[in-house]
């Protein structure tokens, strides 16, 4: 089993940053993602890393304004948010895929879900 903790999130103004954390724990994960959901919407996927950090994948939303990075020996994930906006506004999840399932851009591809953190951005 693996469980995942967010932290981090928090109400700041347009313009302003964000820096969520991650908290891995029980079996060791080969992709981690992070995920958001506002109200009335699907789940969207924000960003996704590889074990060794190597490979990262965004969202074109995000794409320039969000560092995603790992840290294994603390085992926890980040989620640097840069000039945030309104519509960045969501419950931020943490993401874990298990060893032998191809980096995925979808929920559907990832077996371990924290509980979310809230993110709001006021304008």
């Amino acid at each position: 089993q693996v469980q995942l903790v967010e932290s981090g999130g928090g109400l700041v103004q347009a313009g302003g940053s964000l820096k969520l954390s991650c908290a891995v724990s029980g079996r060791s994960t080969y992709t981690m993602g992070w995920f958001r959901q506002a109200p009335g919407k699907e789940r969207e996927f924000v960003a996704a890393i590889t074990w060794s950090g190597g490979n990262t994948y965004y969202a074109d939303s995000v794409k320039g304004r969000v560092t995603i990075s790992r840290d294994n020996a603390k085992n926890t994930v980040y989620l640097q948010m840069n000039s945030l906006k309104p519509e960045d506004t969501a419950v931020y999840y943490c993401a874990g895929a298990l060893w032998g399932r191809r980096t995925s851009v979808t929920s559907r591809g990832y077996d371990y879900w924290g509980q979310g953190t809230q993110v709001t951005v006021s304008s």
